[in-house]
């Protein structure tokens, strides 16, 4: 939405900035280590210059410019140390350095270090400790005992209590580790949780709805032969295979239910493969099918993908062919292959294959594409030349996922 013509324009720049400080501090952004620390850095170069300038101090006397400038480098890495660490330690050893090597060496001091800038090289040792590794860690406290070796041989001693910070550093970084590895094990604990509430949630939909209605369809499948006076053998059959397979598909229904409600996500019961084709082929024959089934090569255990996605695919070319081409014959042809699984259904004359792509929105066709391009293979359908509708999927075997 455009803005308003007559709203007032936004304010100058230095005045933009003093409202945006104003709202960090009002609505607490502002970090409270960092404003910590450049109140603590005002401090100590205020003491500091103090110190330098006075003539009642050891360090008394001199330009007192330049002894502004030495307390000024010696406190400003300080300001680094929250958001730079090891810039702000290389900072202050590097000014540690110069204020001792040229600003200090001239008078005759019992230390020729400043007390500023060593209070603000431990800070910054403790920051390096806290945020680096431990290589870095270790690297800054052999840098700190060999500098001041070499700095004073005389007052070396004194670099042993910057060990401490280094000690207390490392010890508030182990903790931290330690918290930020528990709050994620919560974090992956509360996803986990998250997920198989989601899931017992869509399994007690499925049951409250599928599973009901199947029920019904068994249970009315079986009691249909008894509402008809001397009902033909045929209806007791048909009814018969309309609740076996209600019942059947209530299984599997209860199997993924079982899946859904388990956070570990086991098989709890074996998934199909070929060993079950026969299932397959008598329920297309008790349907009214003539199912002719050819095997080429030699028969071996499948990956588990390839063998589920197999019985799936002729499960629903089957399952088409019942649909599209009652009473027709049908052909189920599975060669095997080195590297390969082939399998072709062909539905015999009498198949519309415009019926089997537009009836029920060519769901079955979809899923078996999916679960052939799931194992990187190939599917092909389409109407043959002499009549009918083929079905021929290629299932690689070597890069499958078992």
């Amino acid at each position: 939405m455009a803005g308003d013509p007559n709203a007032p324009r936004p304010e100058p720049g230095p005045t933009r900035q003093r409202g945006r400080i104003r709202t960090r501090l009002r609505v607490g952004r502002v970090d409270p280590v960092f404003a910590l620390d450049v109140l603590i850095t005002f401090l100590i170069f205020v003491i500091d210059t103090a110190s330098l300038s006075s003539p009642s101090t050891e360090y008394g006397g001199g330009n007192s410019l330049f002894l502004v400038f030495v307390a000024f480098v010696t406190s400003a890495p300080l300001v680094l140390r929250d958001r730079r660490p090891l810039a702000a330690w290389l900072s202050s050893a590097a000014a540690i350095a110069f204020s001792t090597i040229i600003a200090v060496p001239t008078r005759d001091i019992s230390l020729p270090y400043i007390p500023g800038a060593v209070a603000v090289y431990l800070l910054c040792l403790y920051a390096v400790a806290v945020r680096g590794g431990t290589r870095v860690t270790v690297t800054a406290g052999a840098v700190t005992i060999v500098g001041a070796a070499v700095i004073d041989p005389s007052s070396a001693a004194i670099a042993l209590p910057a060990m401490i910070p280094i000690v207390l550093g490392h010890l508030v970084r182990l903790r931290r580790s330690t918290r930020r590895a528990l709050a994620e094990q919560a974090a992956r604990h509360h996803a986990a949780t998250a997920v198989l509430e989601e899931r017992q949630r869509i399994a007690r939909e499925l049951h409250d709805v599928v599973a009901h209605h199947m029920s019904v369809i068994a249970i009315q499948a079986e009691a249909a032969p008894y509402k008809v006076t001397d009902p033909p053998p045929e209806l007791a059959e048909s009814f018969a295979q309309i609740r076996a397979s209600a019942l059947e598909g209530l299984t599997e229904l209860r199997r993924v239910l079982g899946v859904l409600r388990t956070a570990e996500d086991p098989q709890t019961a074996p998934q199909p493969g070929l060993e079950r084709l026969d299932e397959v082929i008598a329920s297309a024959r008790n349907g009214g099918l003539t199912v002719e089934v050819t095997a080429t090569g030699e028969a071996r255990l499948l990956p588990q993908g390839v063998a589920l996605s197999a019985h799936r695919i002729l499960q629903e070319a089957l399952s088409n062919a019942m649909k599209h081409a009652p009473g027709a014959s049908v052909t189920v042809e599975i060669a095997y292959t080195a590297a390969t699984l082939r399998l072709r259904v062909v539905n015999g004359p009498g198949t519309d294959p415009r019926t089997v792509a537009e009836s029920g929105g060519g769901h079955g066709l979809v899923g078996m594409r999916e679960r052939v391009i799931m194992l990187g293979g190939e599917l092909s359908t389409g109407p043959e030349h002499g009549g009918g509708f083929a079905v021929a999927a290629v299932l690689p075997l070597q890069k499958a996922p078992t």
